[in-house]
């Protein structure tokens, strides 16, 4: 099986949604499939059907996770000697050469990415450019709208 890269905060976050899914969704999804049923016919009762919808979404969400979980390579980067190299969960300050922009980035696992709070993915293009790479460097990013340079300004393990 292939191991998932993912950092401790993501690994954490996944432990926490599949215990809130198992301890209240699913208790409170089983009362609501009992309470439709004491209703009577189950052909035309709009409650029960939704229950067991919500009910299929919510174990195969908790498959989904523990399989994630289970596959998982948590990577703490703050366990990691800072050695001014780009790596997995490292947070790393760009400077765009074209325009002079600023941009902050953490690389994470697939399921924490999340552009709004500059979380991107280890796989997306920008991380895959990084990833190796050291402080002052500049690296290249191969975009649709064409290449784009970057430097690497900082490498934080925070």
């Amino acid at each position: 099986m292939e191991k998932i890269p993912m950092t401790a905060v993501g690994a954490e976050a996944l432990h926490t949604e599949v215990t809130r899914l198992k301890s209240v969704e699913r208790p409170r999804i089983v009362k609501a499939i009992s309470l439709a049923l004491e209703q009577g016919d189950l052909r035309e009762n709009a409650e029960y059907q939704y229950a067991k919808e919500e009910q299929g979404f919510i174990e195969g969400r908790i498959l989904e996770i523990e399989n994630k979980l289970s596959a998982a390579q948590v990577i703490d980067v703050k366990s990691i000697a800072p050695s001014g190299k780009v790596v997995f969960g490292a947070t790393v300050k760009l400077i765009n050469l074209d325009n002079d922009e600023e941009s902050i980035y953490q690389i994470v696992g697939d399921d924490e990415a999340d552009i709004k709070v500059n979380k991107i993915s280890i796989y997306s293009p920008v991380a895959r450019a990084l990833v190796g790479k050291a402080l002052g460097d500049v690296v290249v990013v191969v975009t649709p709208n064409g290449d784009v340079e970057y430097e690497i300004c900082s490498v934080e393990h925070i």
